[in-house]
């Protein structure tokens, strides 16, 4: 326990989940406090003592609102120019993933136009998304590369990934995914693209300092097994995460790949084998759910949660934001899609966007959770049990999020202008978080 001199601010009358449990472990009528950007005390209200109660800079009664570990969005593509609705279109006309993709479209669309955005284009449009995200309760994204498919571009999809926290209330995660597709400057030389990825593009990712892990597109239409072996354990090799998005349209082992390669997690997952949880399960990988993709795109599969929960394999859920697959930043959406598409609880659902989530991105000792030391990235819900954040589909509830220790309100997110770090709410009686509705 962190001493109570110092705190920084004080939330009371406020139920806690603090997801350090498969039971959401609930903490009723509880309190929480922050110092210096951590959780430094949290437990029943009861247990405050007088000294305490009058020891915090800011006290923020909450009348009973939920709090959760702030969100973790642990997959997604929100840095991209232009926008898809063009294939949207096709696939309803008929066309399916893999044909507008070879036709064209699809990835390739999207590098056109994130090669010709400016930097200032590319962050505007993210930290659009990026607001939106938090108004759901995101206070931490992780961010991929992957549409550029030069070394200019990647490098600069990861500078403007990691300039967001500038513009928005969450940090991020940045992520090199240059193994996304074959450019077409490279039809018919897939060999040199690879070694353009092995010898230019992660060297120079490195070097630059932003990427915190690796990822690669395992399918028929983008990268084979053994290229997406060969970049995964260079990435793994020079100190990054590794993450695979495996076995999305059809079976090609990613799922073993990613437990061979000592990946930290498999991503979209509609084909899985049964060996590939197997090997998942016994390599600790981390199975990432992407229920908006399987919606978007009508894939009839869904992994296979049933085995994945037999074997005791984590399972984290994300949005997959992106423009052509999973065009969705609504994470309420995200969760009843998980549940009622793939068949996930609505605990499983709520630890998958929060402790699970932040395994998959190595920060599984720093967030996730709500522990005394970790940090006081939170958010404020106005709901009566935090599963309704899984029933329903529209609006967010959030009554205030919580970035290392300082409150937003919602509408911060909506109308800060672009380069805001940094704005508190100001807390008083008539301000503070409302109870149920």
């Amino acid at each position: 326990m962190m001493p109570e001199a110092g705190w920084d601010r004080l939330w009371t009358g406020v139920q806690l989940a603090t997801m350090a449990d498969r039971s959401l472990g609930v903490i009723r009528d509880g309190a929480i406090a922050s110092a210096g950007g951590r959780i430094a005390w949290m437990g029943k209200e009861a247990d405050l003592s007088p000294r305490q109660r009058t020891s915090a800079a800011e006290v923020i009664p909450c009348g009973g609102a939920w709090m959760t570990p702030g969100f973790i969005d642990c997959h997604t593509h929100i840095v991209f120019g232009g926008d898809r609705s063009g294939d949207f279109r096709r696939r309803l006309h008929g066309q399916s993933y893999a044909d507008i993709a070879r036709a064209g479209g699809g990835i390739m669309s999207t590098v056109r136009a994130t090669r010709r955005a400016s930097s200032e284009e590319l962050t505007r449009r993210a930290a659009a998304r990026g607001r939106e995200l938090a108004g759901w309760g995101v206070t931490t994204i992780e961010v991929k590369s992957g549409y550029g498919l030069d070394l200019e571009t990647e490098l600069r999809m990861l500078d403007v990934a990691a300039a967001l926290p500038r513009h928005i209330p969450s940090g991020t995660s940045p992520t090199l995914l240059a193994a996304h597709a074959i450019p077409p400057e490279y039809a018919g030389r897939r060999g040199d693209y690879l070694r353009l990825i092995l010898e230019e593009i992660l060297p120079a990712a490195l070097q630059q300092g932003h990427a915190t892990a690796i990822d690669a597109f395992c399918e028929d239409i983008a990268f084979t097994p053994a290229e997406a072996r060969a970049i995964l354990e260079a990435g793994i090799a020079a100190g990054l995460h590794g993450r695979l998005h495996a076995d999305q349209l059809s079976d090609l082992d990613g799922g073993a790949l990613a437990a061979a390669t000592g990946a930290r997690s498999a991503d979209h997952l509609e084909y899985l084998s049964g060996d590939g949880v197997r090997a998942m399960a016994a390599a600790g990988v981390c199975a990432v759910l992407l229920p908006g993709a399987a919606y978007t795109l009508r894939v009839e599969h869904s992994p296979p949660v049933q085995a994945l929960r037999r074997a005791g394999v984590t399972m984290a859920v994300a949005t997959d934001a992106n423009p052509g697959s999973s065009p969705i930043t609504n994470v309420g959406m995200i969760l009843n899609l998980a549940c009622i598409r793939f068949g996930l609880t609505p605990e499983e659902a709520l630890l998958g966007f929060t402790s699970a989530a932040a395994s998959v991105l190595g920060l599984e000792d720093d967030r996730g959770t709500l522990e005394p030391g970790k940090r006081a990235d939170l958010a404020l819900w106005g709901v009566e049990d935090p599963l309704q954040l899984c029933y329903w589909m529209g609006s967010s509830p959030l009554r205030s999020l919580i970035k290392d220790g300082v409150p937003w309100e919602p509408a911060d997110r909506r109308l800060g202008a672009l380069g805001t770090t940094r704005r508190p709410s100001t807390h008083s009686p008539e301000k503070t978080a409302r109870g149920p509705e």
